[in-house]
């Protein structure tokens, strides 16, 4: 054995032990008679001590260490005169007797400290070194914590995990695939699968009633920070549930995530919200409800006093920034600014500040008195202290847009507290959404969502009136998971793929195996996918999965550590009857 104990194990009461420890050179501090040097492994940080007095050739050796050389070190467990409590092994030091250099290391191109000197780029090229640091560390360690609490508890339900394949059928389902070509079936490809959908509803047909997998995924689209190409769903389906039965058993699951992970207790089932409620007060079918600021709709108030901006718009919407009238001039331009990016696309921006002596100063004095000005108050709620914001035009853009601007100037209050955490269910999700440019309908989940039994009748006389049997979680603003009671009629899913505008031919040649499978006895059944990553970054207090992700891509798609995705030999190619129509290389 290389070591008898890791680094952050050892305490007051092992004094006097015998010890061998390993690591990584964290630091070292020469005194000039004494030389103290930190080892560090995963588990955590020891500190040695070499004396010149007593043992000078291997003070010496101390002295050419390095960081980050990897060392072993034998020695007694002795008191430390000057203790740090802030380090669980503190108060004792190893007095080394022997001392081994293993493999000596290059200066790292950043510090492996807590705070770093390192950017984001040069910590991804070398994520090797950067997963060293104590951040990314607990990271890991948490989403390894959130995944065996998930097995526990669908473990604890009979769930069983079953795997599905990674190379299938390329189907369409909202994002572009990721195509793998087959050398033994020429001129023909693989997709890699954007989620398990079809084959565990075939599970659902087999008879395995309770299925589950930690499984990889794969969409080639655009990046942000809670995308990445490939990302971790906790992937769930069960046969002969209801809706409620799904609510209630994965509602269940994040309640166990929260209290066995952070130590946070649900009394109290998670809140509902209808999809178009979602949308009239929030702007959103995720809203961040750890704060109001909700909309208020102002066209009764506000039109047909000559200001033309208002009286050509389809909606006018106004929040209440509570306590925030204090806004510089300066401050409000630069919202105006803000949401005048193209990211918003706003036109403008217009405030109402509610001042302390009961009046108020508006950007639309000339338009609207102080009468007028009380009313848009009454409207929002708003009181002397407070600063109301208000956007206007086309139904579908301003909610969208005051909800970016709502979150921001959440943010910017301090009303969006990592610690504290908000969940809400949204139902009643239409089943379909018009698509202007293509001219056809889109499935608003995917294509095998059941409709509302209740709406079936509308499907032929009004398809965009029909709501699908789907629901999402958000956390925290954030879509956690989401699912679907599905389709489990062949006649329904043929009508279904009609309104999405697919040919017999088209649904038979992609769809045809599942619909064939529905004919051999498939039960009622449903289910929901969470997003593992994202379910990470929301326990961990953070905005990106990145940081969860041990080996994750850039934004544009690429490891830079081993320099994927990369071009592949001419023999490869011909192997795989492929040709390129690129000239040189591309420099992404």
């Amino acid at each position: 054995m290389y070591r008898s104990h890791k680094n952050g194990e050892l305490r007051i009461e092992d004094i006097s032990k015998e010890v061998t420890l390993c690591g990584w050179v964290q630091n070292s501090n020469d005194l000039g008679g004494v030389t103290f040097v930190n080892i560090r492994d995963r588990y955590g940080i020891t500190q040695l001590v070499f004396n010149m007095e007593t043992d000078s050739d291997l003070c010496t050796k101390a002295r050419s260490l390095g960081r980050e050389f990897v060392i072993q070190a034998k020695g007694i467990v002795i008191e430390r005169e000057s203790k740090n409590k802030k380090n669980p092994t503190g108060e004792i030091e190893i007095n080394v007797s022997e001392l081994t250099i293993l493999k000596e290391a290059k200066l790292p191109p950043f510090t492996i400290e807590d705070e770093t000197d390192g950017g984001d780029e040069l910590r991804m090229k070398y994520r090797f070194l950067d997963l060293r640091r104590n951040p990314l560390k607990n990271n890991l360690l948490l989403r390894h914590r959130i995944g065996l609490e998930t097995r526990k508890y669908l473990d604890s339900l009979e769930f069983i995990e079953i795997e599905t394949p990674y190379l299938i059928k390329s189907t369409p389902e909202g994002a572009r695939d990721f195509v793998v070509p087959s050398r033994m079936n020429e001129g023909e490809f693989y997709a890699l699968p954007q989620s398990p959908q079809t084959f565990k509803q075939l599970l659902m047909v087999s008879g395995y009633d309770r299925y589950y997998q930690i499984v990889k995924c794969f969409r080639d689209e655009d990046l942000r920070a809670d995308r990445q190409p490939e990302f971790t769903q906790i992937d769930c389906e069960m046969a002969f549930v209801e809706q409620e039965d799904i609510i209630q058993t994965f509602e269940g699951l994040i309640k166990h995530l929260f209290s066995n992970v952070k130590g946070l207790e649900f009394e109290n089932e998670f809140p509902r919200m209808t999809y178009d409620k979602c949308m009239e007060i929030y702007g959103s079918d995720k809203p961040d409800i750890r704060f109001g600021m909700e909309f208020n709709e102002m066209n009764d108030i506000v039109k047909g006093k000559d200001f033309a901006i208002f009286d050509a718009a389809e909606l006018i919407i106004g929040i209440n920034a509570e306590g925030a009238a204090n806004y510089s001039r300066k401050q409000l331009d630069n919202l105006t600014k803000w949401v005048q990016r193209p990211q918003v696309g706003a036109k403008g921006l217009i405030y109402v500040k509610c001042n302390e002596d009961g009046s108020f100063k508006s950007s639309v004095d000339k338009f609207y008195n102080q009468e007028e000005l009380a009313k848009w108050a009454e409207k929002c709620n708003a009181k002397a202290g407070d600063l109301i914001l208000v956007l206007s035009g086309e139904t579908d853009k301003v909610r969208s847009q005051m909800n970016d601007l709502r979150l921001h100037m959440g943010t910017e209050l301090g009303l969006r507290d990592p610690k504290v955490f908000k969940p809400l269910w949204v139902m009643d999700f239409p089943l379909l959404e018009w698509d202007e440019e293509t001219e056809r309908y889109h499935a608003m989940h995917h294509p095998f969502t059941s409709p509302k039994p209740e709406d079936m009748k509308l499907i032929d006389s009004d398809p965009k009136a029909v709501r699908a049997n789907a629901y999402d979680l958000a956390i925290n603003g954030v879509e956690v998971g989401g699912g679907s009671i599905r389709i489990h009629d062949r006649a329904i899913q043929s009508r279904m793929f009609d309104l999405l505008g697919f040919t017999k031919e088209e649904a038979e040649d992609q769809f045809g195996f599942l619909m064939n499978a529905f004919e051999y006895g498939a039960p009622p059944h449903g289910g929901l996918a969470f997003g593992f990553d994202r379910i990470c970054s929301i326990f961990g207090g953070t905005d990106s999965i990145r940081d969860f992700i041990a080996f994750p891509k850039n934004n544009n798609g690429r490891d830079v550590m081993i320099d994927a995705p990369s071009h592949i030999d001419e023999k490869q190619l011909k192997e795989l009857s492929l040709a390129l129509n690129v000239k040189k290389p591309l420099n992404i």
